[in-house]
């Protein structure tokens, strides 16, 4: 990826911008909101993503006219770098902005694109993604959450259950996978609904983690009802709507993501120096190679980014997850190893240190966003054009 002047000055744009943003309680919301932390700061992470929208920093790779800003690949790298290396608080509004936007843009009507993208833009609207099962996890197709025309035909009525919903209770829409031709192969009938989850058909249980916090949740849908008119890129055809979903999902973001994980490794090799761990050869070896493994990582995505001019990413998208998945919770447990028997024990009130909840929270990695088997499976079968795997 070839950096031009102008991608230069827009980096510097960036960082002078947040450093200059970063003061009163957004510089005390600092690194907070991270994994098994997303109730860290939660009104000031929002008011701080509105003042970013108000000064036009979200949606940067959005086309200027539905208020984005058109960047660059090399720009939106920049953007998210700079953002992690500053510690700005994690943003809230990523669902939306970098799932939801880019679908609804590429496969949206132009009233969808009317009606939604104003709210994702300016962070009035939050958004979750309603798409596991109890009984479809990673195989998404096999969902049971039915959704069926009214008499009038003027709404769709959902019945089900979603779980792992990131968010949901602090979501105002969620962008739902149902079942819509139950008669159809099972990839064939599926739609990809845009619901409201202010309404008396929708509950939403949180689920307690290890972490002793909820990201999580359980949704039921109990006759809930959305309009007609909110079904993504056509009724039944919500299958390729929602993997288009799942590569924005593993786009440019990852870069910034990559500079928290140096960040996270440079404070395991700041403790294994201070506590002594790093004189222990085989803990040294394994700084090494996740260090070595960090950089694999980064110029793996910045391979994968350069094909983005063409749409939403590919199925090689996979890769990049299968690869920091498998990276980040080796890491969780590298940090334990390098704590020793000290990590084994809470404070009061089940009081985790940092590297403790890293190592439990990093325990999903390999799971949410598709988990190991299926990337594997993704990458065989559309990457590689292996055959099939024989189905029961």
């Amino acid at each position: 990826m070839e950096l031009t002047d102008a991608d230069e000055a827009f980096r510097a744009e960036v960082r002078d911008w947040l450093r200059a943003n970063l003061t009163g309680e957004f510089a005390a919301a600092k690194g907070l909101g991270g994994p098994g932390r997303e109730h860290e700061a939660f009104d000031v992470r929002v008011a701080w993503d509105r003042h970013l929208a108000a000064h036009g920093w979200t949606c940067l790779d959005w086309p200027k006219e539905h208020g984005g800003r058109a960047a660059t690949v090399a720009q939106q790298v920049a953007f998210h770098e700079e953002y992690a290396r500053a510690e700005a608080p994690v943003r809230v509004s990523h669902i939306g902005e970098q799932l939801l936007g880019p679908t609804l843009i590429a496969f949206g009507t132009e009233e969808q694109k009317r009606r939604f993208l104003p709210g994702i833009r300016d962070v009035t609207e939050l958004w979750c993604q309603g798409y596991s099962e109890p009984d479809a996890g990673s195989d998404l197709a096999n969902v049971k959450t039915t959704a069926v025309r009214s008499e009038d035909g003027s709404e769709w009525i959902l019945n089900g259950q979603k779980v792992w919903t990131s968010l949901a209770h602090l979501a105002d829409w969620c962008f739902v996978v149902a079942r819509t031709s139950p008669d159809k192969p099972k990839h064939r009938g599926l739609s990809y609904l845009l619901v409201p989850m202010d309404q008396p058909g929708v509950e939403v249980r949180p689920i307690l983690q290890l972490t002793k916090t909820s990201e999580f949740n359980e949704v039921y849908f109990t006759d809930a009802r959305t309009a007609a008119a909110n079904v993504v890129g056509g009724v039944d055809e919500g299958w390729r709507v929602a993997m288009a979903t799942l590569g924005f999902e593993r786009g440019v973001s990852t870069l910034g993501q990559q500079i928290g994980f140096r960040c996270e490794l440079d404070g395991v090799i700041a403790l294994a120096k201070a506590n002594g761990a790093v004189e222990d050869p085989l803990i040294l070896d394994r700084l090494t190679r996740a260090s070595i493994g960090l950089d694999v990582l980064r110029l793996n995505a910045l391979r994968s980014m350069t094909g983005l001019a063409d749409g939403a990413p590919g199925p090689e998208a996979s890769i990049a997850k299968l690869a920091w998945a498998r990276w980040h919770r080796d890491l969780g447990e590298l940090a334990m190893d390098v704590l020793g028997a000290v990590g084994t024990v809470t404070g009061p009130d089940y009081g985790l240190g940092q590297w403790q909840r890293l190592w439990l929270f990093s325990r999903a990695d390999t799971i949410y966003g598709g988990s190991d088997e299926i990337q594997r499976n993704v990458i065989a079968e559309r990457v590689l054009g292996l055959p099939k795997e024989p189905r029961g």
